[in-house]
């Protein structure tokens, strides 16, 4: 049993062309028998025409001999389907008495006209001429039975409906092809991304039609993304490892060794392991920060107060304090863990450092700039330049494997941004972090 698939592409262009190609067969087919029967009767009003005033021409030449020639058409009517009715001086004649008091009401109208005239069966079409002889007003009526020829006419438009209907079937044929020709780039698209699932390939091809350019081109962002993701992860991990390795090298030296722990060894084994612990916290954080929006655009006013109501459930102690620009609703093209994670690790920062207060603000024009300030014990202008630098730790008084300010520059770089360190007015650091941002989504 044949299945068609309602959802399918393949089946809603060819629904869709051949409704069209239907529509236009059909109205295309209903002009043609309007025109045609148009054409026929003014064809057949202009011969009727030039028929009467040629009689009218022979009345006035000889009265006598004009009756002859419309008697003449009369014999002929059988074969032409001519007729005429003729009213002059009081008299009137018809080529066929049946037609007199019929067609005999038509003769007291005053204007030339082609007249259709049902009777019967029969349709007609007559055209009526007034003209005068010798000063003696008379009217002529001469016609023609239409019903003939709208017989072969209505043959002739069902000659044209079954061969329109054969041009349907062809041009249906004809889109079938095309239709499939045209997917061919979607049949290509759909075995990249399977040899993409399967890990044969790790980019789609950019070779698509020019409609499939921007799904290809975010496709392979989403991949690259995805990658990145990954390696960060994966560093992230090595970072940890890297950095848990020696205390908990020391204290499983401690607990496997033959020496009493005393004071000052209990002492140092308990700082090892809330070292551990607070790294082991400092890394859940950054997992939070990202918050539950990855993968989407960023909406400066939610994921900026997301972040602030996290860091004062965090540091307690200190106050934090949020600039934001006016309008609400703010749509920014930075991926939203990218904007959380950097974000989060200035105020991180700032919150690990500070005194009492933590100054963020935040502005949108044709770039995005982040302000945070602290008023910490900061950093002496000699040491500004070395900020950012990877495993770079210029106090040991907090936890921390010096990565944080590393991770924002590399993450600033990925937008084409820049990170500026300076001294707060308030004593400590001051961060200033610009990044570019496209007119539209502004």
């Amino acid at each position: 049993m044949l299945r068609i698939d309602w959802r399918s592409l393949r089946f809603r262009l060819l629904v869709w062309l051949s409704g069209i190609a239907i529509l236009v067969m059909g109205a295309t087919w209903l002009l043609h028998g309007i025109l045609l029967e148009n054409l026929a009767r003014d064809f057949l009003g202009e011969r009727l025409e030039r028929e009467a005033r040629h009689a009218v021409v022979q009345l006035r030449q000889d009265r006598q001999s004009a009756p002859l020639v419309l008697d003449s058409a009369s014999r002929g009517y059988q074969i032409f389907h001519h007729l005429y009715v003729l009213g002059i001086g009081g008299d009137t004649t018809a080529s066929d008495e049946r037609w007199l008091d019929a067609l005999t009401p038509l003769l007291e109208e005053a204007d030339d006209a082609l007249i259709e005239v049902k009777l019967g069966e029969r349709h007609l079409l007559i055209y009526r001429l007034h003209f005068a002889v010798d000063g003696e007003p008379g009217v002529l009526l001469v016609g023609e039975d239409f019903s003939q020829v709208e017989a072969g006419l209505q043959q002739l438009h069902w000659w044209v409906a079954a061969i329109a209907l054969g041009l349907l079937a062809l041009l249906v044929t004809l889109n079938l092809l095309a239709v499939n020709r045209g997917l061919i780039p979607l049949s290509r698209l759909r075995d990249q991304l399977g040899q993409l699932q399967a890990g044969e390939r790790d980019r789609l091809s950019p070779d698509v039609p020019s409609e499939l350019d921007s799904l290809v081109i975010q496709l392979n962002h989403f991949m690259d993304e995805i990658d990145t993701r990954l390696q960060r992860s994966r560093d992230s991990v090595a970072n940890l490892s890297h950095a848990l390795k020696t205390p908990l090298a020391a204290v499983t030296q401690v607990l496997r060794g033959s020496r009493p722990i005393d004071d000052e060894r209990r002492r140092k084994l308990v700082q090892r392991l809330e070292d551990i612990h607070a790294q082991l916290n400092a890394e859940l954080r950054r997992s939070r920060i990202a918050g539950p929006n990855a993968g989407r655009m960023s909406f400066l006013h939610r994921d900026a107060c997301r972040l602030l109501e996290m860091f004062r459930g965090l540091y307690p102690d200190k106050r934090f304090d949020l600039v934001l620009p006016a309008e609400k609703g703010t749509r920014i093209p930075i991926e939203s863990q990218d904007f959380s994670e950097m974000l989060g690790i200035l105020l991180d920062n700032a919150g690990k450092w500070a005194n009492n207060d933590v100054h963020c603000r935040l502005e949108v024009g044709g770039e995005l700039r982040m302000i945070v300030e602290d008023d910490g014990p900061g950093v002496t202008a000699e040491d500004l330049p070395r900020l950012g630098q990877r495993g770079l730790r210029l106090d040991e008084h907090h936890p921390g494997y010096g990565l944080g300010l590393s991770i924002l520059a590399q993450l600033v770089s990925r937008y084409s941004g820049q990170v500026r360190f300076d001294i707060s007015p308030l004593g400590g650091l001051r961060v200033d972090l610009t990044i570019p941002l496209k007119e539209s989504f502004l």
